[in-house]
């Protein structure tokens, strides 16, 4: 791939004379009232900044550019590169990228219809953004896509530097108290899927793997991790469903006191511990009407759905849920949610734990979210 990539000026199919460049963005504000926070629940919820961002796309003599700079408050881990890549059409069905870019694992762009996205985000399963090169293949038939990462986003670049928790997606790390230091290193992955179109409908098969290594940087010493997926999407007419079961393993080479039954993983600069093995189940539903009201155009209603099953017997398992409504008006775009968790990190009082060993008979906790944004 790296010889294809290196041959991209000597080819010309889609070459143009003239630079084309891009840019936008969006500025969203967040509003959520949650049932686990009892000051919050006294004043009414809270309403604030949720993000900046900056969209650039770029295309010149068939090389093109896109990345996403997205600026969030301090807490949230500020500003961080969601995706930022270089890319090349050799035909308009097969695409080289390097860089930031997406990993090819279970239903993409999104696995999910909500604000929240679905269980698999917070464990790093879907929407993950990494460091590497990825070939796809998108015809009338056939979808494949294989890409090699060297790691995710590396910020410290230092022998013995930790991940940094400023970033988009979920990626291994470290605790943050100086346990479980981990990083991934040279992974490899593969996704296949067959489309079916049908009277009205259109079906998407498939599955994904994902093979790769992490290093410990106490020990220095290298495990590894493996996942699979099965997933299906279905589009009929105003209806939309997605279903995915997926299988994850992490190896890792501890020192002597920390338990391998656990991962450290980061985003939004806090970090939390995840189940080292599990199995994961999602499934949701969207119907979208289109509507006439003022300057609303369409209203999508879906429930997204999410079980983890953790493979150590004295784990408790997390479940997700989340139920509501997509409301579009020319530019603006406004997500009602009802997520619902358990053993759920955000949708909970437990953090560091909750995708780990969890909490025995822990409840059902809610949180409202109204979450507005202006895309330009």
């Amino acid at each position: 791939m790296v010889l294809l990539f290196m041959a991209m000026p000597v080819l010309s199919l889609f070459a143009q004379d003239k630079p084309e460049l891009h840019v936008g963005g969006a500025l969203r504000f967040n509003y959520n009232l949650s049932s686990w926070k009892e000051g919050q629940k006294k004043r009414g919820g809270d309403f604030g900044y949720d993000v900046f961002r900056i969209n650039a796309k770029a295309k010149y003599k068939g090389v093109k550019l896109n990345a996403e700079y997205r600026l969030y408050s301090e807490g949230f881990g500020g500003g961080m590169l969601k995706q930022g890549w270089l890319g090349y059409d050799f035909t308009p069905e097969n695409n080289l990228q390097i860089g930031l870019t997406q990993v090819p694992f279970g239903i993409t762009q999104y696995n999910s219809h909500n604000w929240f996205f679905s269980l698999n985000y917070y464990m790093g399963l879907e929407d993950d953004h990494d460091m590497g090169l990825k070939y796809t293949h998108n015809g009338e038939e056939w979808l494949y896509a294989v890409a090699f990462f060297k790691n995710a986003e590396e910020l410290g670049f230092g022998s013995n530097s930790d991940v940094s928790g400023s970033r988009y997606s979920y990626d291994v790390g470290s605790s943050g108290d100086g346990l479980y230091r981990n990083k991934e290193i040279n992974q490899l992955n593969l996704k296949v899927a067959r489309k079916f179109e049908g009277n009205n409908s259109h079906h998407i098969l498939g599955v994904s793997a994902q093979y790769g290594g992490i290093y410990n940087l106490d020990t220095e010493n290298t495990g590894d991790h493996w996942a699979l997926a099965g997933h299906y999407e279905l589009t009929a007419g105003r209806w939309n469903a997605k279903a995915q079961a997926s299988k994850y393993k992490y190896n890792t080479e501890n020192p002597t006191g920390q338990t391998n039954d656990v991962i450290a993983m980061t985003a939004y600069g806090a970090p939390y511990l995840v189940a080292a093995e599990a199995t994961t189940y999602t499934l949701g539903v969207a119907y979208t009407l289109p509507v006439e009201w003022g300057p609303i155009s369409s209203l999508q209603f879906y429930d997204d759905f999410g079980y983890m099953d953790k493979k150590m017997d004295d784990f408790h398992d997390s479940y997700m849920n989340v139920t509501g409504v997509l409301i579009t008006a020319g530019n603006v775009y406004t997500y009602i949610d009802a997520a619902q968790g358990k053993n759920q990190p955000w949708l909970g009082p437990v953090w560091t734990d909750a995708l780990a060993a969890g909490t025995p008979d822990a409840d059902w906790e809610m949180r409202f979210n109204i979450n507005i944004g202006y895309y330009f």
